[in-house]
């Protein structure tokens, strides 16, 4: 392990320690900020995932979304489950819901496939509209206290003091950091495997990859449904803390397709980091201009456009032509040329 390798995994490490630290030191406020910002950053991951690494451009992630918030209240209310353990029901569902959207979206190409996720997420919100046991079209609340008698909530309030509701937003805060420390780990291990480099090889060139023994349709199948769990997961931990949903929040394409699309781009799609310094970007422009309404919108709008049109590879793919700092390298040595020094080889010897 190289100095610049053993100064990359110490800084990641002191990075998380600190975020970690967040609940002990900070506000409450900012335990529910960067909670949304963790969140936020599980979402583009999965979507990076998909559209940076395998070519595969949804429009239609608030489906899983939004079906994991539901599926993890239904187990809330209808069974009586914990709301954590709700969350991972709720991945799962996701996931079982992204096996018959891919039967469907996968006989499409380009933009077709965009829309027709989009469609298909418009569809599966229609539906979730028509569940009366979770209120219908006008949505449904957490029961009163729900949150505060998660697993691990006493434990941490008994550690940091204060609330139960204080308490229960380190819980969810904790576990949106795992989630997403989690994603960055496993997608780097992924990316850097075998699997992964046959996954960006189809997302080059199908038809190359295809030549070579490559099964498209079986490593893009798999990438569709892992990172629907993922969504799945945390739309369902986003929901924990906002204690409500409705068809309209939990399958909003603005809020879980739409900026998630835009903190890649910006970030840098196709890149590990690109995600990270997306959402931090977006994180800053919405705490300075949230106050100027549709302005705020507009210039977000801006800083898409300029991205796609003067940074193609994202802030981040501009940082790193300049620098040549990599902190999650991709790139895969080629195999060393064959020696031709053997003595044994008669050749060799007759020369």
């Amino acid at each position: 392990m190289d100095r610049k390798t053993q100064l990359t995994i110490l800084a990641a490490a002191a990075a998380v320690a600190l975020l970690a630290a967040v609940p002990v030191i900070g506000s409450r406020a900012l335990v529910q900020d960067l909670f949304g910002v963790l969140t936020l950053l599980v979402l583009a991951l999965n979507w990076n995932m998909l559209a940076g690494f395998s070519g595969l451009v949804s429009v239609g992630q608030q489906a899983f979304v939004g079906i994991g918030a539901y599926v993890m209240f239904a187990c809330v209310i209808l069974l009586g489950m914990d709301p954590l353990a709700g969350v991972l029901v709720g991945g799962l569902a996701a996931m079982a819901l992204a096996v018959p959207m891919a039967a469907f979206a996968f006989r499409l190409n380009g933009a077709y496939f965009a829309i027709g996720t989009w469609v298909a997420a418009d569809i599966v919100r229609l539906v979730t509209s028509q569940w009366q046991a979770l209120g219908g079209g006008t949505g449904t609340s957490l029961p009163k206290g729900t949150t505060k008698e998660m697993i691990f909530v006493q434990p941490v309030k008994d550690l940091l003091g204060g609330s139960s509701a204080a308490a229960a937003d380190a819980v969810t805060y904790w576990v949106a950091l795992a989630l997403a420390v989690a994603m960055l780990g496993i997608s780097y291990g992924f990316l850097r495997s075998r699997m992964g480099l046959a996954l960006q090889a189809v997302r080059d060139n199908v038809e190359a990859a295809r030549s070579v023994g490559i099964d498209p349709l079986r490593l893009k199948a798999m990438v569709f449904l892992l990172t629907a769990f993922g969504t799945g997961l945390a739309g369902a931990l986003i929901f924990i803390q906002i204690t409500r949903v409705t068809p309209e929040a939990a399958f909003s394409v603005i809020d879980w397709t739409a900026f998630v699309i835009f903190v890649t781009v910006i970030g840098g799609i196709g890149t590990l980091p690109g995600p990270i310094l997306g959402v931090a970007v977006f994180y800053a422009l919405e705490r300075l201009l949230a106050d100027y309404g549709t302005a705020y919108l507009i210039l977000l709008g801006l800083i898409g456009m300029g991205a796609m049109l003067f940074a193609r590879r994202g802030l981040w793919g501009w940082i790193a032509d300049r620098t040549g700092f990599d902190p999650l390298p991709l790139s895969h040595r080629p195999p060393a040329p064959p020696s031709f020094t053997d003595l044994s080889d008669p050749v060799t010897q007759r020369s």
